[in-house]
């Protein structure tokens, strides 16, 4: 039987925001929450932190979390999440959801969504989520990706620029990429030895270096939003919605 399971690819080293997995949300870590949001999903069967960091890794284990301590030399979460996949031992058909150490608010129902393509369709091995852009203010934030995708539902191109160029301003429909995977755990093995592509390289995307090897990714348009946290600026921003919604 194919089991879902969730990792969490977590790291504490990052240019923009040092430590941002530990940083305090209302009393409880970012990671806390995030792995709190994905214990309500009914589809997940296990749940687990990768990551390289012993202070990540003992804040999971302190609160009752499943952390798996990963290489330091990995080029991007799906790659830590393909190891993470082999300490568990995980079979080849099973999928494995990416959700990222930066989501603290995203909605569980993602998880249905992002997995339900898998499931239906043995021929798919990766899926991700996208947004229809309601915020101006998003499409032309390099930290919000940009998604294109054919008439099946499959990706063309992720951008940190704003893609489609809307050349004679016709009123373009833009999407945002939510950092949000899922693939078999087969799959993961075959992107974990590809060579690094020329694209991720220069968008620093990992889900392009898919694209550039071949491989076809069906995006899922979600009915949820959902805050990444890239900034100090930004966690602010969670940590009034979260105190919010503890106030209700």
């Amino acid at each position: 039987m194919t089991k879902i399971v969730c990792i969490i690819p977590a790291r504490y080293q990052s240019t923009r925001f040092e430590g941002k997995p530990l940083a305090d949300i209302c009393g409880t870590p970012m990671i806390q929450h995030v792995y709190e949001r994905v214990q309500k999903s009914a589809a997940v069967s296990d749940v687990a932190v990768a990551t390289d960091d012993e202070r990540i890794f003992k804040a999971v284990t302190a609160f009752g979390g499943n952390a798996v301590m990963t290489s330091v030399r990995h080029r991007s979460g799906t790659d830590r999440i393909a190891e993470a996949a082999e300490i568990l031992g995980l079979h080849d058909m099973d999928i494995v959801v990416n959700i990222q150490g930066d989501q603290p608010l995203f909605e569980p129902l993602q998880v249905d969504e992002v997995t339900a393509p898998l499931l239906a369709d043995a021929s798919l091995e990766m899926t991700t989520l996208i947004y229809r852009i309601r915020r101006d203010e998003e499409i032309r934030h390099p930290n919000a990706v940009k998604t294109v995708f054919d008439r099946n539902g499959f990706a063309l191109y992720f951008s940190r620029a704003t893609i489609p160029f809307d050349r004679d301003r016709e009123g373009a429909v833009y999407y945002k990429h939510h950092g949000i995977y899922a693939y078999r755990r087969g799959f993961l093995r075959t992107f974990a030895a590809m060579e690094t592509g020329v694209l991720e390289r220069l968008e620093a995307l990992e889900q392009l270096r898919a694209i550039e090897h071949g491989y076809r990714i069906k995006v899922i348009e979600s009915q949820f939003d959902s805050i990444e946290v890239d900034t100090v600026a930004e966690i602010e921003r969670v940590r009034r919605i979260v105190q919010e919604e503890k106030d209700r």
